[in-house]
C-alpha cells in the first residue's frame, strides 16, 4: 500500500511517519511546503506543494491509495477557518481526480449538540468538505494531545508550571479526556489495516476524563512538585482568558485565541465503537505528561505491540 501523510512536518504528523516505517510495510510519502527544510527519514519519498495551492501540490497523490489529513491552519495569522476550508476544497478535488481510495483525518472531539467553538465548527466543516468527494474518510476525533511540540499541552503546561496561584473562567471545571499522543498514532495506524472503518466517524480519548482544573493540578505536580491554587470567577470571558493565557504563555495568539474558545465544549467521548475493534493500550494521562516533560525513564513500548486485535462490532 502506498501511503501519504500530509502535515509531515507538525506534531502528530513527523511521529506517524515514523510510526509508518518501523511497523508497517508500507510505502510513504510525504507532502510538504519545504523540501529544503524537510530532512526525512530514510525510505520516504518527498513532494513538495502547498494544499492552499492548486496545481502545485497533485504529484504527491500519484500512486496513492490512503491519505492522512493532518493539515490545520490555526498556526497562521488572519481567518484559520477560511483557509481551512480553502486547503480541504483542494485536497477534496485533487483526491478525487486521481482516484484516492480512503483518506483519515484528525479531527476535534465534541459534541455537534454543543455550540461549537470556531476552532471546533471549522473541524466539523473540513470533515464534510472531506467526505464530499469519492474517498473514503475515516475520521478520528480527539481531544487535548499530550505530547512534547503539542499547542493545547504546552499551554496547559506553561500555566501550570509559571503560576503558583491562578484567577481562572469557569471553563476550568470544564471536562475534558486528553490523549497521549502515543495512543492518537496508534489509532491512526489501527485504521489503515482495518478496511471496515473506512467511512466512519470515531471517537478517541485516554483512560482519565479530567476537568482542565484537574489537568493543570496534576500537570504542575508532576513538573514542579506543588499544585497551584485555582480560584474560579464568572467574569473572565474566553476573550479575555485569552489575552490572560499570551501574557502568561509563548503560545502564539493565533493559536491561543481558538483553543481557549474551544475549553467551553465539553469533549469527552461517548462512542467508543473503535474500542471494539481495535483494543489500543491507553495511557493514562499522569505517564503521558512524564513522557512529555522527558520524565518518564521506563523504556517506551512499540507500537507495533500496543494495538491488538478488537471485538467486532455487532
Amino acid at each position: 500500500m502506498n501511503v501519504l501523510v500530509t502535515g509531515a512536518t507538525g506534531f502528530v504528523g513527523r511521529r506517524l511517519v515514523d510510526a509508518l516505517l518501523e511497523t508497517t510495510a508500507h510505502d510513504v510519502t510525504v507532502l510538504v511546503r519545504d523540501a529544503d527544510a524537510y530532512d526525512p527519514p530514510g525510505g520516504v519519498t518527498v513532494v513538495e506543494g502547498d494544499v492552499l495551492e492548486p496545481g502545485g501540490f497533485e504529484a504527491s497523490l500519484e500512486g496513492v491509495d490512503v491519505a492522512y489529513y493532518l493539515i490545520h491552519a490555526m498556526d497562521a495569522s488572519g481567518d484559520f477557518a477560511a483557509r481551512d476550508r480553502l486547503a480541504a476544497r483542494n485536497f477534496e478535488r485533487a483526491a478525487s481526480d486521481a482516484g484516492l481510495e480512503r483518506i483519515v483525518y484528525l479531527s476535534g472531539l465534541g459534541s455537534d449538540a454543543d455550540r461549537l467553538s470556531s476552532h471546533l465548527a471549522s473541524r466539523r466543516e473540513v470533515e464534510t468538505i472531506l467526505a464530499g468527494g469519492t474517498a473514503d474518510v475515516t475520521v478520528l476525533r480527539a481531544a487535548v494531545i499530550v505530547g512534547d511540540g503539542s499547542a493545547s499541552f504546552r499551554m496547559v503546561r506553561q500555566l501550570a508550571t509559571r503560576l503558583p496561584v491562578m484567577i481562572t473562567p469557569q471553563w476550568i471545571e470544564t471536562p475534558c479526556q486528553p490523549i497521549a499522543i502515543d495512543d492518537v498514532v496508534a489509532y491512526c495506524l489501527a485504521v489503515l489495516e482495518r478496511p471496515e472503518t473506512a467511512g466512519g466517524t470515531y471517537e478517541i480519548g485516554g483512560p482519565d476524563v479530567l476537568t482542565y482544573r484537574e489537568m493543570l493540578t496534576r500537570t504542575a505536580a508532576i513538573a514542579t512538585g506543588r499544585r497551584p491554587l485555582i480560584v474560579p470567577v464568572p467574569i473572565l470571558s474566553p476573550r479575555l482568558s485569552a489575552y490572560w493565557v499570551g501574557l502568561v504563555t509563548d503560545v502564539p495568539k493565533e493559536l491561543a485565541y481558538p483553543l481557549i474558545g474551544g475549553v467551553r465544549n465539553p469533549v469527552v467521548v461517548t462512542d467508543d465503537r473503535l474500542a471494539q475493534l481495535v483494543d489500543v493500550e491507553l495511557t493514562p494521562f499522569d505517564v503521558a505528561v512524564r513522557r512529555a516533560l522527558g520524565t518518564d525513564h521506563e523504556t517506551s513500548t512499540r507500537l507495533e505491540t500496543r494495538t491488538r486485535p478488537g471485538r467486532n462490532i455487532e
